[in-house]
C-alpha cells in the first residue's frame, strides 16, 4: 500500500490508518490514491469481515492540501470531472464512495479535526465514533468550491436538508455534540479508536453473510440516484475550479487575510 496508507490487522477485524500525521493527514494526490487502493484491496478479501477507519497523529484529516491543489486540479481537469474512472465516482468521490460501497460494515474513528475532504470520508462508513473535542466543517466554501468527494449522496443520509445547507454555506466549524446531534456521527467517545474497535470486533462475531446481505439492503433501500448525484457534484465543481473567486478565495486562505471577490 502506499506509505500514506497503512492497513493492520487483527483477526477478521482490519484497521485502515491516514498515515501523514505531519500534515494532519492532509489530502494530496498520493494520499488520494492510497485511501481508494485501500478500499479496493480489502473489498475482495471474504476473510476481513468489519472495517476501522482512523487517522494517524493528532487529526483524522485536517481536508484537502492546499499546497497539492494546482496538481489536483491538474489532473482533474485532464480528466474532467466528470469522467467515471471508480463506477459512479470519479477518482476524487471514490474516496468516500469507496468505504460505502464495501461490502463489510466500515466505523471510523474520528479525533482533531475533519474538515473539508476528511469530513466527506468519515461519511462514507457506516458508523462514526468521534472523540467529544473533534471539530468538523464542510470547508469547501472557504476555498470557493462545492463538496465534491460523495458528500451530496452521503450527507443526505444522515441529516436534514437545512443543515446540509447552511454548514455548505457558511464553512462554519461546528463541535462533536453538534455533529452527534444533526446525525452526522453515531456517538461520542473519549477513545473512539478503541471503540470503533470494539464495534468492529462484534460484527465481525456475526455471521458474515448476514452481515454483508444487511449492509447492501440498508444502502439499497436509502438510495436513490447516486450516479446522477455523484455527476452533478462534479459539474458543479468543474465551474469553479480555476475561475477568478474560487483562486481569490485559496490566495486569501494562503496568506490568511480577507478575500475580495469579484461580482
Amino acid at each position: 500500500m502506499s506509505d500514506r496508507v497503512i492497513i493492520t490487522e487483527n483477526g477478521p477485524v482490519a484497521t485502515v490508518t491516514l498515515s501523514r500525521p505531519e500534515k494532519r493527514n492532509a489530502l494530496d494526490l498520493p494520499m488520494i490514491e492510497g485511501i481508494v487502493e485501500a478500499a479496493a484491496s480489502l473489498k475482495v478479501r471474504r476473510d476481513i469481515r468489519a472495517v476501522v477507519l482512523t487517522g494517524a497523529g493528532e487529526a483524522f484529516c485536517a481536508g484537502l492540501d492546499v499546497s497539492a491543489m494546482p496538481m489536483l486540479a491538474k489532473v482533474a481537469g485532464e480528466a474532467g470531472f466528470q469522467t467515471r474512472t471508480h463506477g459512479a465516482s470519479n477518482l476524487f468521490q471514490a474516496t468516500a464512495m469507496a468505504w460505502a460501497e464495501l461490502p463489510q460494515p466500515v466505523i471510523a474513528a474520528i479525533h482533531g479535526y475533519a474538515f473539508g475532504g476528511g469530513f466527506q470520508i468519515m461519511l462514507g462508513a457506516d458508523m462514526r465514533v468521534a472523540a467529544p473535542d473533534t471539530r468538523f466543517s464542510i470547508m469547501e466554501g472557504r476555498w470557493g468550491l462545492v463538496p465534491d468527494m460523495g458528500g451530496m449522496v452521503l450527507m443526505r443520509r444522515l441529516a436534514r436538508g437545512d443543515i446540509i445547507r447552511r454548514l455548505t454555506y457558511t464553512a462554519e466549524q461546528f463541535s462533536a455534540t453538534q455533529a452527534r446531534d444533526w446525525g452526522f456521527v453515531t456517538e461520542l467517545d473519549t477513545d473512539p479508536l478503541a471503540r470503533a474497535q470494539t464495534l468492529a470486533a462484534e460484527i465481525a462475531a456475526k455471521s458474515p453473510d448476514a452481515v454483508r446481505a444487511a449492509k447492501a439492503l440498508i444502502t439499497e433501500t436509502e438510495l436513490l440516484g447516486v450516479g446522477e448525484t455523484l455527476i452533478a457534484e462534479s459539474a458543479a465543481q468543474e465551474k469553479l475550479v480555476g475561475t477568478p473567486n474560487q483562486m481569490e478565495a485559496v490566495m486569501a486562505g494562503m496568506q490568511k487575510r480577507d478575500p475580495v471577490f469579484r461580482n
